[in-house]
């Protein structure tokens, strides 16, 4: 008879001796281990400077590799439909937040974890099927899809989407989605508001951290009255309802912290009208004098400036754009994409306001430019590839760094953290990892 102890180790050696077999198109095993059985691994690579064949000319490469920190998310311990990242992070307080779903319907979920840089360990902050308890058959949802903001109160705020559209229905006791919080000192999580528009999933938000605003865009569900994306605005701290109409915000919505006012496209076209709410004087949005595209866009700057990108899908190219929150214009910094992929869904700026970070190829496919890692120079609007990362964790670890939703720079602009959805030899991938990528000074100046 083995003890606990002894029956863990065997499995853990059997799963790290069966991992190469994951990329031969075995079935993948749960929850994902590393070959070895290692919780974490550090590297650093010249193969990470590695120029990938498609990164397109004029674009340069780093110089100096980064020190880079990988580890899977926590309890994937079943197979998802498929584990993924949808949402985008937050790194704060010296710490890392982030979201991670089992894309499960009509009862999934979804969690949030606590990475500690200082002691390379996660910690679980909240988690849905335990604050949201549903009947069997019933909804509760697969997904956080919107971002995950701290709050002046101390908790960090968010809001579920459906795994499948065809469970926001009735016979699944749909009534709408959720708005929740937990707090990372108390490791507690709870519920703020069940349906803020009924029968609508709430797949992009914002939080205005000092009025304790929460901002959404939906997206309708199957018995919803109205089929229209709704933009709302929902006091946090009173539980109440300050606005809802349609014509709202499909994928990201931009916060300026300065004026406390926020900024939306409505559509999914490239570039369109800039939408303006400001909670002080607007009834409802106010269409703007400018154009621009909006998938995904940066906290505000020290200069008053927000960046965004445009969808780059459909065989488009995504684009740059800065919003001036002074002067409410809009001006085209240039083209996002390093090689052949485009689609980018986290866009971060640095403490200064002068580099930007995001990697393209967000719903998969940034493998094929090499798991491109991109800096942008603002100043000189050189695109750098800091790191291609694919090409080491396949040939070392055995599986592929599919894209990501979720990225983000810490307070001090030396460290940047992307949650990748990874593949471990299924056809689009299966699970969840985190790579902090420690970026050198000399690729900072």
């Amino acid at each position: 008879m083995f003890s606990p102890r002894s029956r863990c180790a065997l499995l853990l050696l059997l799963l790290a001796v069966t991992a190469p077999l994951w990329a031969q198109g075995a079935e993948p095993v749960f929850p994902p281990v590393l070959a070895g059985g290692e919780a974490v691994v550090v590297d650093t690579s010249e193969k990470f400077l590695v120029r990938a064949p498609s990164i397109r000319e004029g674009v340069v490469m780093a110089k100096q590799a980064p020190r880079v920190t990988f580890a899977y998310f926590p309890e994937q311990d079943y197979a998802g439909k498929p584990w993924s990242n949808w949402g985008d992070s937050l790194a704060v307080g010296g710490k890392y937040y982030a979201s991670i779903g089992d894309h499960l319907a009509p009862a999934g979920n979804a969690r949030v974890f606590e990475f500690d840089p200082a002691t390379s360990k996660f910690r679980k902050l909240l988690d849905l099927a335990e604050i949201l308890p549903v009947s069997e058959g019933k909804y509760r949802p697969g997904k956080i899809h919107s971002r995950i903001d701290l709050g002046s109160d101390g908790w960090l705020y968010m809001s579920t989407h459906r795994g499948s559209t065809k469970v926001t229905a009735d016979q699944f006791g749909y009534v709408g989605d959720y708005i929740v919080r937990c707090h990372p000192e108390r490791g507690q999580g709870e519920v703020v508001a069940i349906g803020a528009v009924p029968k609508h999933c709430v797949p992009t938000s914002v939080l205005d951290p000092k009025r304790l605003i929460f901002y959404g865009g939906t997206a309708p569900g199957t018995d919803a009255p109205s089929q229209a994306i709704q933009f709302f605005a929902y006091d946090c701290a009173n539980q109440k309802l300050l606005y809802a109409g349609e014509n709202g915000p499909p994928r990201y919505i931009a916060y300026a912290a300065s004026t406390g006012r926020i900024y939306f496209t409505t559509g999914n076209s490239d570039t369109s009208d800039l939408m303006r709410f400001d909670p002080a004087t607007d009834k409802a949005p106010v269409k703007l004098a400018a154009q621009i595209g909006m998938r995904a866009a940066t906290m505000e700057t020290p200069d008053g400036l927000i960046y965004t990108v445009s969808s780059g899908q459909k065989g488009s190219d995504a684009m740059i754009y800065a919003l001036d929150t002074k002067t409410e214009t809009v001006r085209e910094i240039g083209p996002a994409a390093v090689g052949g992929e485009a689609y980018i869904a986290s866009l971060d700026v640095d403490p200064t306001g002068r580099y930007l970070y995001y990697v393209p190829g967000a719903h998969g496919g940034s493998d094929r430019d090499g798991g491109a890692v991109v800096q942008l120079d603002t100043k000189t609007k050189t695109r750098k590839v800091l790191c291609s990362l694919a090409p080491h964790y396949q040939e070392k670890y055995g599986f592929t760094l599919k894209g990501t939703y979720s990225t983000a720079i810490d307070a001090t602009g030396e460290r940047l953290y992307v949650n990748w959805n990874i593949s471990r030899g299924s056809k689009a991938w299966d699970c969840c990892g985190l790579t902090m990528i420690e970026i050198p000074a000399s690729e900072r100046p």
